[in-house]
């Protein structure tokens, strides 16, 4: 009887992202790990993934919104507002948390193996935990405010969500993996972070960069962040619009914002993807070591 032969493999050679998928349950452990880790010993527990936006919304709200007047030009400028702060909130957390989960990891990863990539996507996968209940609170206010969305419109907002995740996991590789070398990967990220809700329309609108920047205006769209945020206002905001505010010049949407520069955003976050697995595939050889 014949017997099949199983060939060699060098230790601890892996697949990259397939591993993630293979070791599904592992990735399950740890979020739950990374969520439980957060919130030991504290009183409000998850509560706290709220103050963040809650707090930037009302600082912006109160600084941008009534001492600037900037809702007087932008109708439901609340709406604006907290749309754009939640989808930067998840990638910013995202972003940090996986640039430092191998490193804070490191007693894990000493001891035994495991694929490495399970940590930033974890990372980002906690950070999916704390966006979902604070969409459905974008979402009561939006019913409230009369929203009516489009099919597509709700289409489009998943396919942005997935391309910040693909995006944030992306980068999380890649400057997780350089972090365990250079520990100022995590100041240049933090830096990022901070630039984030600045280079995204969150606070303004797309059309004061336009007016800016003029023939250039492409460059600032090639951030997929900017993509994912315009999205975000046109299935939220937009949608509560009622026929006179739509018509508006601060209502006017993306010339191809879904059929052009949606394309284009999910495909650099898949470009940054393969180079971050790249990257991390190179480099998490030495993790051990350096570690």
């Amino acid at each position: 009887m014949s017997q099949s032969i199983i060939p060699l493999t060098f230790p601890g050679r892996g697949k990259g992202l397939r591993d993630v998928y293979k070791n599904r349950f592992l990735l399950k452990l740890l979020v739950s790990k990374e969520i439980k880790v957060r919130y030991r010993g504290s009183i409000l527990g998850i509560l706290w993934s709220y103050m963040r936006p809650l707090m930037q919304f009302v600082v912006f709200y109160l600084a941008l919104g009534l001492f600037l007047n900037v809702q007087g030009s932008t109708p439901n400028y609340p709406i604006y507002l907290f749309a754009g702060i939640v989808l930067v909130n998840f990638f910013t957390e995202a972003l940090g948390n996986a640039t430092r989960s191998i490193v804070e990891n490191r007693d894990l990863i000493r001891k035994i193996y495991l694929p490495r990539e399970l940590f930033p996507v974890a990372s980002v996968w906690v950070s999916a935990v704390h966006f979902l209940p604070q969409v459905l609170i974008l979402l009561v206010v939006c019913l409230f405010n009369g929203w009516h969305p489009s099919l597509w419109q709700l289409a489009a907002v998943l396919i942005a969500f997935a391309m910040l995740a693909i995006l944030a996991v992306g980068l999380g590789l890649f400057f997780g993996a350089i972090n365990v070398y250079f520990r100022d990967s995590e100041n240049l990220v933090d830096l990022l972070i901070m630039m984030v809700t600045w280079l995204s329309p969150v606070l303004y609108l797309w059309s004061q960069v336009e007016h800016v920047l003029g023939p250039f205006f492409w460059i600032y769209q090639l951030n997929p962040m900017t993509v994912a945020v315009e999205i975000f206002h046109n299935t939220f905001w937009h949608a509560t619009l009622n026929a006179e505010q739509a018509a508006s010049p601060a209502a006017q949407v993306v010339p191809g914002l879904d059929y052009f520069w949606l394309p284009i955003g999910l495909g650099i976050s898949l470009a940054v993807l393969f180079i971050g697995q790249f990257t991390f595939g190179r480099l998490s050889k030495k993790f051990a070591q350096e570690l």
